[in-house]
């Protein structure tokens, strides 16, 4: 770095010395933005669903704080994938975004960060969490939880080469929490800006209890925001987790997809405000909103229909206790069929808090555990 100079009396720096004051702001300020929105509300990567449209549609309904970018893919021959980067460059909702990387190979991940500093992101994301088997065979994602010397050496290299905010989002372990507390001081090793800590291992996917007692003991033992996630279905549910774990704040993912109100149900909360749930005929609307915004213009609406099953997954837990909404949802095939049943359960004025009711579901269901 050039040294700074006296320029009468300005003080002048060389292009390198300015780069890193600009950078070492950007990082203050990112702290600063988490601590002055404390409880930060996070919208969790979710891929395939956390994409433009979607961040557009939360945002018209009062949205999170932060969003978080599906996982950018990274390996050897990687490069950016064209629709997450767009979330970023088009970023329609005033936010902070936050870019997530996925991969273990170090010079790739180190060059893909590298490139995503050229977008306006606030901080880049390590993923340490994902569950598919998909990708922790590949030692990606909650795969590396397995190797800690080479989470050691992936972070050591990011934090060189990436002066901006780097944050990670992780899970209690692999097969158990066992090495949780090895990977706490690999977090404050490498001085990261921010960890999300879903409270379940890599095992138990999400059918299991979450274990917030390990996300006190990180919010204990860091010296940076410690954001929770893990079912995080409402208001309450969230206040109640901020008070056993003294998180600086929530990330929220399925719950979301839910009840995109819950962040702004979530601040009435923590303010002392009375909640207002939306009725059955809100729901129905929102509904056809997420219908037609995450509609591509050239996709036929049985196809539609199709990719719609993947929210209602979560939305339905919500709408009626015996799981014939669910149920029914799931065998339709036209955009007609679609929404006469979404009509039949919510078009009505009664309001809906929008929390998973306990419905009989197989243990592969991939809605098992999502009330736990």
């Amino acid at each position: 770095m050039r040294m700074a100079v006296r320029d009468g009396s300005r003080l002048a720096f060389g292009s390198e010395g300015l780069k890193t004051v600009i950078l070492l702001f950007t990082r203050l300020s990112f702290a600063e933005e988490v601590r002055r929105r404390t409880p930060v509300l996070a919208l969790a990567p979710m891929q395939d669903v956390t994409d433009l449209p979607f961040w557009r549609l939360m945002a018209r309904y009062g949205g999170p704080d932060l969003y978080y970018t599906e996982y950018f893919r990274v390996h050897v021959t990687s490069r950016l994938e064209s629709w997450i980067r767009e979330s970023v460059v088009s970023n329609p909702t005033g936010r902070p975004a936050i870019a997530q990387m996925i991969g273990n190979d170090i010079p790739s991940l180190v060059r893909t960060a590298r490139e995503l500093m050229q977008l306006p992101v606030a901080a880049i994301d390590l993923n340490l969490g994902c569950p598919a088997p998909i990708v922790y065979r590949k030692c990606a994602g909650g795969g590396l939880l397995r190797e800690p010397a080479k989470v050691d050496a992936i972070l050591g290299a990011l934090r060189e080469a990436v002066p901006i905010p780097l944050t990670v989002k992780t899970r209690l372990g692999f097969e158990s929490p066992a090495l949780f507390d090895t990977f706490l001081e690999i977090f404050a090793r490498h001085d990261i800006d921010l960890l999300t800590v879903h409270a379940r291992t890599v095992y138990e996917g999400y059918r299991s209890e979450v274990h917030y007692e390990y996300i006190a003991r990180a919010v204990e033992r860091l010296s940076c925001p410690v954001l929770a996630n893990g079912n995080i279905y409402s208001a309450a549910k969230g206040a109640s987790v901020i008070a056993q774990t003294q998180a600086a704040g929530l990330m929220i993912g399925r719950g979301a997809i839910r009840n995109p109100w819950i962040f702004e149900q979530i601040r009435a909360h923590l303010g002392g405000q009375p909640l207002v749930f939306p009725k059955g005929k809100d729901v129905l609307h929102y509904v056809r909103e997420l219908f037609d915004a995450t509609r591509p213009g050239d996709v036929k609406p049985e196809a539609q229909v199709e990719k719609m099953k993947k929210y209602m997954n979560f939305i339905g837990l919500g709408v009626d206790p015996t799981g014939q909404f669910l149920h029914q949802i799931r065998r339709s095939s036209s955009e007609v069929e679609f929404f006469s049943i979404c009509q039949r359960f919510l078009d009505h004025e009664d309001p809906m808090p929008l929390e998973p009711f306990r419905l009989e579901l197989g243990p592969r269901d991939v809605m098992a555990g999502e009330h736990l």
